[in-house]
């Protein structure tokens, strides 16, 4: 289970406030961070339509989501009471619209991207609770569904209207059943990284941007306006995504000779996954055009190959993208030029480091 998008230094953070306007922010932090989340570890398709050239229409069978949306009507307990299913209309409460909508959004990108069918590949329902506890801080994925808090207003609103959140918490379970990162130290970060990765990638899929015309941002729009900041993290250029007079300025480093040495965070795995979040930014805009296509696919491959150990490091995790580079565009193909420039830009391997077999 992940902790969160919302990594604990920043909540520990916010409820260190002693006083003045952020006071039920400081509330929720403080609730949020001890409140306990247990871990638990039918195929429906549909008919797309599309014109081909030239002018001919087409019809696919693709495998279509089962959506599930429950409301924990401001407890702690789950799943809550189901209020919106696949065939269902959409209601008029925005959090259950938009994790349904966000769902959906993430399937297609895994689908369109890898022809991954949900979560497992292999067609499992996508589950959502919404307004899970008063003023929670968070949105997390338990093993089994994810969970969205609707913020306390003062720091946080709420999390469904980022689809960069909901797609970073569902992609851990993507690595959790293609074997799983230890989640701690740099197999940790990794395990952030590679979320934040596909959460950005989802976001950019459903806009139909490039990689130059993308944001890069993580949990874009989460802050309410009394924050000095735009998001969670960027991969475009981490420790900048935040720097507020209260919350600090965003830690992440973006090279390894910013490496942060912590028992914190689980050996600061939100706050190293800066590194490796740099490097797909760097190999994705080097390749230019849609991000999932090509780096997308590389990091897509490595992390799906089966021989990644659970204890990878950044190094190790490096070494298999150039595999995957080589095994899917070629030794010498600029696929591995910019998988090598990616990693040797941000220290973590040398800049003549050649593909293993």
């Amino acid at each position: 289970m992940s902790p969160g998008i919302v990594p604990p230094y920043l909540l520990a953070r916010i409820a260190a406030v002693q006083e003045g306007t952020w006071a039920r922010a400081a509330d929720a932090a403080q609730r949020t961070l001890t409140t306990p989340r247990d871990y638990t570890p039918g195929r429906r398709t549909r008919l797309r339509l599309s014109i081909e050239e030239p002018g001919v229409l087409t019809a696919e069978t693709t495998p279509a989501p089962d959506r599930e949306i429950s409301d924990a009507q401001h407890r702690e307990v789950l799943p809550g009471v189901r209020v919106r299913g696949e065939d269902d209309p959409a209601t008029r409460d925005t959090a259950v619209d938009e994790a349904f909508d966000g769902l959906g959004a993430t399937f297609d990108f895994w689908w369109d991207a890898f022809a991954r069918d949900s979560i497992d590949g292999k067609g499992s329902s996508l589950l959502a609770t919404v307004h899970y506890g008063r003023d929670y801080d968070n949105a997390f994925w338990n093993g089994e569904r994810m969970v969205f808090g609707d913020g306390d207003d003062d720091v946080f609103s709420g999390f469904t209207g980022s689809l960069s959140v909901i797609a970073h918490e569902l992609a851990h379970g993507v690595v959790e059943d293609s074997g799983g990162l230890l989640y701690r130290d740099q197999s940790g970060a990794l395990n952030e990284s590679i979320a934040d990765v596909f959460g950005a990638l989802a976001e950019q899929h459903s806009a139909g941007h490039t990689a130059d015309e993308a944001t890069w941002l993580i949990g874009e729009g989460i802050f309410t306006d009394a924050v000095q900041g735009k998001a969670l993290r960027s991969l475009a250029a981490p420790g900048t995504a935040y720097d507020d007079d209260v919350l600090g300025k965003d830690p992440q480093p973006a090279h390894m000779s910013g490496y942060v040495q912590t028992r914190d965070d689980n050996g600061g795995v939100h706050i190293n996954s800066g590194i490796p979040n740099h490097a797909f930014y760097l190999v994705a805009t080097a390749l230019g055009g849609h991000a999932w296509e090509r780096a997308g696919l590389i990091w897509y491959r490595a992390l799906t190959s089966g021989t990644l150990p659970q204890t990878a490091d950044f190094a190790t995790f490096a070494c298999a993208t150039l595999a995957a580079a080589a095994a899917e565009y070629g030794e010498n193909s600029e696929e591995v030029d910019a998988v090598r420039a990616g990693w040797a830009g941000v220290g973590v391997i040398p800049d003549d480091a050649q593909p293993e077999p």
